[in-house]
């Protein structure tokens, strides 16, 4: 059990390896750049991490092409890359105790969840696509009789996964299990806040029998490795995760490159609506406050907008509000901690003016909205909740990616709808309502790739995810990912009768 563990003492025993992983094997960067680790819970350094640059992800793409083009993966049966791929998500078991500490320190979530959630999340999703690679056929058109058409999908070939720091672990697994799982080598990219698991993940599949040159971790900033990987002429695909604004730039790399695919899962600003026929309103507001304020608020999924008919409003606030202390930030490396630290100072410093934007314009902080645990050195933001906010606010606009939520009032459903839809995202929705003509009425005009009906986050590897509008293009998570990671090739035969 997490509890027996002294986090404390396995923390100051760790040493980490910060250097790329290229080719099968720990290497120094080209022009020998390093970076301090900076952890969020002290704000102190874990050690140093490799800055890697173009040289660096001219060599990862070079060794995955070389893997993708002898075929040393890519043309293994789908039951042998399965076997592989399950191998992996066991050692990403079995590391669970290791890799949750990575992660906890790195980016400041609570190690309970750290542990109980990331981990289990990363192997199952690579399970499951391993287990899926195997069961997915192709297909013969209904052509005449005087043709054979086949249509097959192949391996797309050298895929650029570029990936956030708010879940290090699950968006890099959501990029790795169907792109491993259909043939394709890979070069992950992680966040320069979060790089740690990403590099101990490909020691992982190491180990668990993937072949050198698959899969290569080049830690960097966004602005070097990341934009050399997305500009590379060598690399077919980039799944991307991350802003909306860097979301653009992938797409002008694509443009200014070889106009490889680019899939983007970008941002949002989730609205979670609230009808007065709902029967159990402090349900709803357990919810919101639980959805919203785990990972700190640190997710793109959070529903930052809650929508409420005017006439439960007040009291649906007070409901909220009296389950913020509750949330309080604490040491995330205490089993006990349910809510962390923020990933650096620049998120603090960004979610702190978001908090000074709401009062300048209005709103009114029913709870929190300051800095805490400052004596610790680490990034802490009291969970806080605005009344009084408008949908023309800044922070019912723009996403925060901080522990803030914005309540705002509708009349009727019509104006739930409206205000709901009037947003640049469309990543997620929830609609609480105990009629069920509504429920499938709102949730079918609810402009968002999830809607979710009665609860929030319930979720599987089973269905995509991904958004409309601003939020993104394509899908990860299901069977819809392969869509991704795959070409489609028809093959036409003649058949003379």
């Amino acid at each position: 059990m997490s509890s027996s563990i002294n986090w404390h003492e396995r923390a100051a025993a760790l040493t980490i390896d910060g250097r790329p992983v290229i080719n099968g094997r720990r290497v120094e960067t080209e022009a020998g750049q390093q970076f301090d680790c900076i952890s969020p819970i002290h704000g102190r350094s874990l050690g140093k991490v490799s800055r890697g640059l173009a040289a660096d992800i001219d060599a990862a793409v070079a060794a995955a092409r070389r893997a993708f083009d002898d075929g040393r993966w890519a043309q293994r049966p789908p039951a042998a890359r399965k076997k592989v791929l399950l191998a992996f998500a066991d050692k990403i078991l079995a590391a669970k105790d290791e890799l949750a500490l990575l992660e906890t320190l790195d980016m400041g979530k609570p190690i309970q969840y750290a542990r109980a959630v990331d981990v289990p999340a990363a192997a199952r999703c690579i399970a499951w696509y391993a287990e899926a690679v195997d069961k997915i056929y192709d297909e013969i058109a209904p052509t005449g009789p005087n043709a054979l058409a086949l249509i097959q999908r192949e391996a797309m070939g050298v895929v650029g996964a570029i990936v956030p720091w708010n879940y290090p672990m699950i968006m890099a697994a959501w990029k790795l299990g169907p792109a491993l799982a259909a043939g394709n080598s890979v070069v992950l990219k992680p966040s320069e806040k979060s790089p740690l698991t990403a590099l101990r993940l490909a020691e992982l599949a190491l180990e668990a029998g993937l072949p050198e040159g698959v899969f290569n971790v080049v830690p960097g900033f966004g602005h070097e490795a990341g934009e050399a990987l997305a500009l590379h002429p060598d690399v077919d695909a980039i799944g991307f995760t991350g802003s909306t604004r860097v979301g653009r730039k992938m797409l002008e790399y694509a443009g200014r490159s070889n106009l490889k695919r680019v899939y983007n899962e970008l941002g949002g600003k989730s609205a979670f609506l609230v009808f007065p026929d709902f029967d159990d309103l402090k349900r709803a507001a357990q919810t919101v406050a639980g959805s919203m304020f785990f990972n700190q608020g640190e997710s793109c999924n959070a529903p930052s907008r809650v929508l409420v008919h005017e006439s439960i409003a007040d009291e649906f606030v007070a409901l909220v509000a009296a389950e913020a202390p509750a949330y309080q930030p604490g040491d995330p490396l205490d089993p006990k901690t349910v809510m962390g630290a923020l990933v650096d100072d620049g998120q603090l410093r960004t979610v702190m003016s978001y908090i000074e934007a709401g009062h300048g314009e209005g709103a009114r902080a029913v709870v929190g909205g300051k800095q805490a645990r400052s004596e610790s050195g680490g990034f802490y933001v009291e969970p806080t909740v605005f009344a009084g906010v408008s949908n023309q606010m800044k922070i019912a606009r723009e996403e925060i990616f901080g522990p803030v939520m914005s309540v705002l009032r509708f009349k009727d459903e019509a104006d739930a709808i409206a205000q709901a839809n009037d947003s640049s995202y469309g990543l997620q929705a929830s609609v609480w309502s105990s009629h069920v003509d509504r429920a499938h009425r709102v949730a079918r005009a609810l402009r968002a790739g999830t809607v979710h009906v009665n609860q929030y986050d319930e979720d599987d590897i089973t269905v995509p995810f991904g958004g409309y509008k601003q939020s993104g293009n394509g899908r990860d998570k299901s069977l819809h990912a392969f869509d991704k990671y795959t070409e489609l090739k028809t093959t036409w035969l003649r058949i003379n009768t």
